[in-house]
């Protein structure tokens, strides 16, 4: 699973000109399931995100993490995060996992934090055409991929 989370002030997700999720300060977590993800992916990434120190403490420093904070996660599937753009102009994506795969394993990460987080955790819509909206505080924006 490949995962590009951004340090917000506030965002939302709008499908078919209707707010669907919106969170103030946290993270945005856009993510992209490749094949061959599994539930040990959705763990690493599950246990991963909260807990990544990139909020700022007192001093300034990046020494908190949303777990701490208790902000909200804007969780938002993406399947051209695992777009090949080696090859040509057009990107081919033939790492994405299929679409029930994908959902299935984006909706278990969605449940399983809001089952072992207090976090409030909201979303888009999987598979529909979306306008994601936010405000990048720092700006502060991480990769990170659980087979990596």
């Amino acid at each position: 699973m490949k995962a590009v989370i951004q340090r917000v002030t506030r965002a939302s997700v709008e499908v078919d000109g209707k707010i669907v999720g919106q969170i103030r300060s946290g993270l945005v977590v856009l993510l992209g399931v490749a094949k061959g993800d599994t539930e040990a992916d959705v763990q690493y990434l599950v246990e991963k995100i909260p807990a990544l120190r990139i909020f700022s403490d007192e001093a300034g420093k990046m020494n908190r993490s949303l777990a701490e904070l208790g902000g909200g996660l804007l969780a938002i599937s993406q399947f051209t995060l695992l777009g090949d753009t080696r090859k040509g102009r057009r990107p081919g994506f033939d790492q994405a996992a299929d679409p029930s795969t994908a959902q299935r394993l984006f909706e278990q990460f969605v449940e399983t934090l809001r089952k072992t987080t207090d976090l409030t955790v909201e979303t888009g819509v999987f598979g529909a055409r979306m306008k994601v909206e936010l405000v990048n505080d720092g700006p502060v924006t991480f990769i990170l991929d659980s087979r990596a």
